[in-house]
Parts: structure tokens; sequence; C-alpha cells
């Protein structure tokens, strides 16, 4: 088990975002964790918040590891991980009252991101709440120097990824009924961005794939 795979950054910002976390999380919620990674954070949130139920989820290469991390843990309100990718439809249809998600936006297509609202318009239901923490640059403005530096590495990986545009993101969550509620300041040039659902949005207008666009 001490093999398994390990992020020095999940293990930094695990803090800070549960710090967030005390003001979104209430008892007897269901997190869906898309992009687990490392599963870190899902283990370190159940042991943070043993009244929440969290729902550890990626896709199927990273289940291997995320499913050997959470049996070493043996938490009660941390399940069997889900194979989800965010580009597919559906997702699993589970009780899920919060969608939360880390360091995956820059990582993802642009694409991506946008699924990840539609599937959370389909999912939630009014007073869902969708958390994303991560890097993101503010519109018309320059990156900071060290997020500039993982832009360009990222880009070198993968053309695809990008650190993203806050306003784009707010401006696109809104059009699926996703109202920004708090958007923190986080170590490393990163932010915490908390969403409730206050409406509902047509099916039609869904842009996932294999739906209406």
């Amino acid at each position: 088990m001490n093999d398994l795979p390990f992020s020095p950054a999940a293990e930094r910002n695990a803090e800070p975002i549960q710090e967030v976390l005390k003001d979104v999380l209430i008892e007897e919620d269901k997190v869906l964790e898309v992009g687990a990674g490392t599963g870190q954070h899902a283990v370190h949130m159940a042991r943070a918040f043993p009244k929440v139920l969290w729902q550890a989820s990626d896709r199927a290469e990273n289940i291997p590891d995320i499913r050997a991390r959470l049996a070493q843990a043996a938490l009660s309100n941390l399940p069997e991980p889900l194979t989800l990718d965010v580009l597919s439809t559906p997702w699993p249809a589970i009780p899920t009252t919060v969608l939360y998600t880390a360091n995956t936006f820059h990582i993802m297509p642009a694409k991506g991101w946008r699924a990840f609202f539609d599937h959370a318009s389909n999912l939630l239901d009014i007073g869902g709440r969708v958390v994303v923490y991560g890097p993101f640059r503010a519109r018309g403005k320059e990156l900071e120097p060290s997020n500039l530096r993982f832009e360009q590495m990222l880009q070198q990986e993968a053309p695809h990824r990008g650190i993203r545009v806050q306003e784009d993101v707010i401006d696109y969550a809104q059009t699926r009924g996703f109202v920004l509620q708090e958007n923190h300041a986080m170590p490393a040039n990163n932010r915490c961005l908390v969403w409730k659902r206050e409406r509902v949005e047509p099916l039609g207008s869904l842009t996932v794939e294999g739906q209406k666009p």
C-alpha cells in the first residue's frame, strides 16, 4: 500500500479546501468528487466530515489505485470509487447534493469543464452545490508568474490544456442554473469557487456530447 501514487500538492491544499467546505457542507450531504486522482482528497474529506458521504470517481485507468487507497482508509462514508469520464454520457444516476472537483478544469479540454456543468444540471436539484478548486485566470489580465510557468508546462504536455478564464466558467455555470456564492483566494494562486443551483434549465439546451446542442 505504501507505493500508491502520492500528490504533494493534494496533501498541501487539502486543509485549505477543508476550511472552505466547513461552510458549504451540511450533515447527510452526498458529495460526488469528479477526478479524484490519487484519492487523497477523498480520504481527507471523509475523515474531516464523517457524516457526509464522499463518493470518489475518476477515469477507469485511475480506479485501481483509488480503490486501494480507500480500502486502506476503511471509512464507512467512503464507498467504492465509480468510473466516470466527464465527456461520457450519462453519468451514474446516484443521489448527489454536492459536486466537487479539484485541479481538473485545466487538465480537461474546454468542452470538458462545460460538460461538467451540463451534467451538474442533470444531477443536482435546486439547492445543490458545486465546488471547484484550481488555478484560474482573470479575464483581460496576465497570469501570475508561477501560473504562467504552469500553463506553459501544461500546454507542452497537451495543447488542449490550460488555465481557464474565471469569468467564462462563472458565466457558463449561470446558463445552467448555477449562481456563484463564494469565490475564495487560496494558496499558490489558486481559487475555490462555490455555486448553488437556483433554477432548472430545459434539457434541450444541454451541450453534452450525444445530447442536443
